[in-house]
């Protein structure tokens, strides 16, 4: 398979100007509020979107550098394999996250609940509909047990 390349159609602002100190998830990030900053040529892709309160945002992990297949999650203290976290270090650095979308003026979508680093590239957004994208599960790995202390946890340096 080729090369794939990826442009970016906006940028991701937020309270968070370095890695360090921001929240892992947007359980942790509950009331931050942020925007992002479409590419005007992208702004006729925004029609409907205002009738959902939450969105999916598909980014790139800019300031991380390399990748390991092996990390230590914020969550615990063990190498664990990276497929198996959601750690930025990865072979393609992508991040998702699920926001509130507060509003639309023009090119810029205000948006809540934002665990991404302000100046971080978009790539793309869809809708969250919880019929497509919320699925009970029977197993979560090596998170069972760890998962209610998320909003506790902050990102440090680890994964630059």
């Amino acid at each position: 398979m080729g090369k794939i390349v990826y442009s970016p159609i906006g940028i991701i602002r937020s309270p968070f100007k370095t890695v360090e100190g921001a929240p892992i998830q947007p359980v942790g990030a509950r009331g931050a509020r942020g925007a992002i900053e479409l590419r005007r040529e992208f702004l006729a892709g925004l029609k409907d979107l205002d009738g959902f309160s939450h969105i999916i945002l598909i980014y790139h992990f800019n300031l991380s550098e390399g990748y390991a297949l092996e990390v230590k999650p914020f969550l615990d203290d063990r190498l664990r394999g990276v497929f198996a976290t959601r750690a930025p270090k990865r072979p393609n650095p992508i991040g998702i996250s699920v926001v509130k979308l507060i509003g639309i003026e023009g090119i810029f979508l205000h948006i809540e609940d934002v665990d991404i680093v302000d100046g971080t590239p978009l790539l793309d957004i869809k809708p969250y509909v919880p019929q497509f994208d919320s699925i009970e599960t029977e197993l979560i790995g090596w998170l069972s047990g760890r998962v209610q202390a998320v909003e506790q946890f902050k990102a440090d340096e680890r994964f630059k």
